[in-house]
């Protein structure tokens, strides 16, 4: 009889990109350390987008750093992969120790996106675990979710035990610790989960009862929070190949569609003393070469200029490219394009036009677009512009709009540098409403009119040469739209999908749209009634989690849209949307 290492080696050898499944990466902690419990990190997409996923970093590095305890991680496979475990009879494994995943105490996955969903059922079938809560014993781990699609679990609540609802780095290793405990003390699994009910942040559906609160789990002292100094260095190219510096959660800006914004606040932020010293120590150890500086608009981060101004020198000295994503053009300034020198710069105005902008609460304006250039003056050649159509109470007019600002920038770019030639990648996703924001209630455009306005967008942006243009699928946008304001009704959806074949829904390649439309016609749901309007008094899927935002906040905030009335940045003074109750907001 072959080893199961035998097996695996032997696979290895004819599947595309081995390194993915054979972990052993720099940097990777002690894994023969006594272990009182372990924990599988998953992330359901391969191992090049996993990870560059910073939360798992950080909950992994969490985890390995306690004396007694172990987290490993699992990537989904590759289908040839896939199939090849299959014929060996391999089940899924962590990649540190190849451990089956139902033999470790706690199994988690993180569930950052909608069209996610089948990939998670897809590596529950490979590992041998039943896909619902309710099929699965006492002999199988504790099955826990989190991520951002914790703002609205309904959907994948039924194939969990736990939903972790908010932020991790307290709450997982707390779960681990009960878990091990109640093994150990020989309790039943329901017995080991009303424990974890107690856990700030748990969501357990089996325990849940109609009217109870879940409070969103918040690290109040961000400061001094962990953070992994010494990441692991992928065996292959990541898509995010570099030194990831987080440095705040929330947003200040307060855009009605953003679902991250209003889900991650309070707003808390690192000093840049720290920023910088975890930059260098991450270089240091992993031997990166570029730094980004991450959060939702780093422009508005408070300590942005004192942070250059420690990094530069570091920079130069080490030949590390220093990153600025995520740019909010009014908050934008000179230096940064000056101590940030890249190809090109990335800028989200989002709308057209200045009325579409004050819908939005983009609080962008004309004037502010203009201050684009002093990156041509920096010598930058590219830029990068984040637009998106479908938004509530959006005409044609705003999409022309957006051909405007390129040729607008076009003109600035000659008037700068006396040549022509800058290029503009213009990328357009559609408008999805989302839980936890502003126009949670709003409808979605329908598929016909997606496609038809990006049609005429492209037609438009062809006329301005050295414009590229790119656009999000209308078919998969409609579904993320669906599976993310929708009930539990869409467990069945979700599991007849992958039963018809669904998975790596986020590849074009991969992705079937007629079976998702089969899935849903065969569970009796229409996909459509879940992206139409909601009627503001109807109680939605997730109301019973406590986010901080209050829901008379968000609406509030609706009805400021349809008037076209924008409300200041939070760092001008605090709104009152009520996150400042899971603790305090340190901008305000």
């Amino acid at each position: 009889m072959q080893s199961f290492d035998d097996k695996l080696n032997s696979i290895l050898l004819n599947v595309e990109k081995p390194a993915r499944y054979v972990g052993g990466e720099w940097n990777t902690p002690d894994m023969t350390k006594k272990r009182d419990g372990d924990m599988c990190f998953c992330f359901p997409e391969v191992y090049e987008i996993g990870m560059s996923n910073l939360g798992v970093a950080i909950l992994y590095d969490i985890i390995n750093k306690e004396p007694n305890y172990v987290a490993e991680r699992c990537y989904a496979p590759w289908p040839d992969m896939a199939e090849a475990m299959r014929k060996e009879g391999l089940p899924l494994f962590s990649l540190e120790t190849r451990k089956p995943l139902k033999d470790f105490t706690v199994v988690g996955f993180s569930v950052g996106f909608e069209l996610l969903y089948t990939n998670v059922l897809y590596m529950f079938d490979l590992a041998g675990i039943p896909a619902r809560a309710k099929d699965r014993d006492d002999s199988y781990p504790i099955m826990i979710a989190g991520g951002p699609c914790s703002v609205n679990p309904a959907p994948f609540a039924e194939f969990f035990d736990v939903i972790l609802c908010g932020e991790g780095e307290i709450a997982d290793l707390e779960i681990l610790k009960i878990v091990t405990e109640g093994r150990r003390n020989g309790l039943s699994k329901i017995k080991i989960l009303e424990k974890i009910k107690s856990v700030q942040g748990s969501y357990v559906p089996a325990l849940y009862k109609k009217g109870e609160k879940v409070v969103k789990a918040v690290i109040p002292d961000f400061e001094n929070a962990p953070y992994p100094i010494h990441p692991l260095v992928p065996n292959i190219e990541a898509v995010h190949d570099r030194a990831t510096v987080e440095l705040y959660r929330g947003c200040a800006s307060g855009c009605r569609f953003c679902q991250a914004g209003f889900w991650y606040r309070p707003i808390r932020e690192r000093s840049a003393e720290r920023c910088s010293n975890l930059a260098k120590e991450m270089v240091e150890s992993a031997g990166f070469d570029e730094i980004s500086l991450c959060s939702l608009s780093t422009s508005d981060y408070t300590g942005l200029e004192e942070l250059e101004n420690n990094l530069v020198a570091f920079c130069k000295e080490k030949n590390v490219n220093l990153s600025l994503p995520s740019l909010r053009i009014s908050s934008f300034k000179p230096e940064m394009a000056e101590n940030a020198k890249k190809n090109s710069l990335t800028f989200a105005p989002e709308a057209g036009t200045q009325r579409l902008r004050d819908v939005i609460n983009k609080n962008v304006s004309e004037e502010e677009i203009e201050k684009i250039a002093v990156a041509f003056e920096a010598g930058y050649e590219s830029i990068k512009l984040y637009f998106m159509m479908g938004l509530p109470m959006e005409t044609y007019e705003d999409l022309d709009g957006i051909v405007e600002i390129c040729k607008k920038l076009k003109w600035m770019y000659y008037q700068k540098r006396h040549k022509r030639g800058l290029n503009i990648s213009v990328s357009c996703a559609v408008f999805i409403p989302k839980p936890c924001t502003p126009f949670q209630w709003e409808a979605q455009i329908s598929l016909d009119e997606m496609h038809d306005r990006q049609m005429y967008l492209r037609s438009k942006l062809r006329e301005v040469k050295g414009v590229s243009f790119s656009y999000h699928g209308a078919e998969t946008s409609v579904l993320e739209g669906a599976l993310a304001r929708g009930d539990e009704k869409l467990s069945y959806v979700i599991e007849r999908a992958y039963e018809l074949g669904a998975k790596f829904d986020c590849w074009s390649e991969h992705f079937k749209w007629d079976v998702w439309q089969k899935a849903f016609s065969d569970c009796g749901l229409d996909m459509l009634s879940y992206t139409g309007a909601i009627d503001e008094e109807k109680e939605l899927p997730w109301d019973f989690i406590d986010s901080g935002v209050s829901k008379k906040y968000l609406l509030n905030q609706k009805h400021l849209a349809y008037k076209g009335i924008t409300t200041k940045n939070c760092r001008e003074g605090c709104n009152g949307c009520g996150a400042n109750k899971l603790g305090r907001c340190t901008i305000c």
